[in-house]
């Protein structure tokens, strides 16, 4: 007799189990945050963030295409020149440092240009040339640094101003003040927060890159600094 009346309740009891995974499937797949939902909501403070976050990724790839050039290496650059040089054809040598785009060229020919005149001031204006060469090739790192340290900063100044507003509402609500109140200034707050973390540290990452590619750069121009003073010395 308890058999029936089993099987009238089972399909009860299911129908409920099912409702209630229903209602937690659609709960768990519910709205969820997306960084384009936090950064509309984020306030004006994601403007300048946004703006920041453009230079730095124009900077970091201009930058990357130029330290790349000028790390190709001219194959027999410098037998070239000692070739030039030993025959005496000092205008020939200049022309193969003219054609070249590496920076250590450049070099080269300003030092083939004060040949005769005492080592210390070839070497001097060797290093002038060079010094130019990464003056130029370090265009924008001082804004890219920047942008490294001053975005976060600009987050959290979104941060206090989010806990402000926060504060502020509550204090005009009153008695009638609830938690969403807190919550939105709250959300603000850390939104602007999180925007100017990512945006400070991927900008440091790329500056501290570019600075290792260029550091690469200088040393190959100073080894080829030193193989032409030691080719004129002989």
């Amino acid at each position: 007799m308890m058999l029936p009346f089993l099987q009238l309740m089972m399909p009860g009891e299911q129908d409920t189990t099912q409702v209630v995974a229903a209602e937690a499937a659609e709960t768990a797949s519910g709205d969820g945050l997306n960084f384009l939902d936090m950064a509309m909501n984020g306030g004006w403070l994601m403007i300048p963030l946004l703006l920041l976050s453009l230079v730095a990724v124009y900077i970091f790839a201009e930058r990357y295409v130029v330290i790349h050039r000028a790390r190709k290496d001219a194959p027999y650059f410098m037998d070239r020149i000692r070739e030039y040089l030993a025959d005496g054809k000092n205008e020939a040598a200049i022309r193969v440092c003219q054609q070249t785009k590496a920076p250590y060229a450049a070099m080269i020919e300003k030092g083939i240009s004060r040949l005769g005149k005492p080592t210390a001031d070839i070497q001097a204006a060797i290093e002038n040339v060079g010094n130019l060469q990464v003056a130029q090739m370090e265009k924008g790192f001082t804004m890219l640094a920047t942008i490294s340290s001053g975005a976060p900063m600009i987050g959290f100044l979104g941060t206090v101003t989010g806990m402000i507003r926060a504060f502020y509402d509550m204090s005009q609500a009153g008695s009638s003040a609830d938690i969403t109140l807190l919550s939105a200034g709250i959300y603000q707050a850390l939104t602007t927060t999180v925007a100017g973390l990512i945006v400070g540290i991927l900008a440091m990452f790329a500056y501290n890159y570019l600075v290792s590619e260029l550091d690469k750069v200088v040393n190959e121009m100073e080894a080829k600094t030193l193989e032409f003073m030691d080719l004129i010395q002989k």
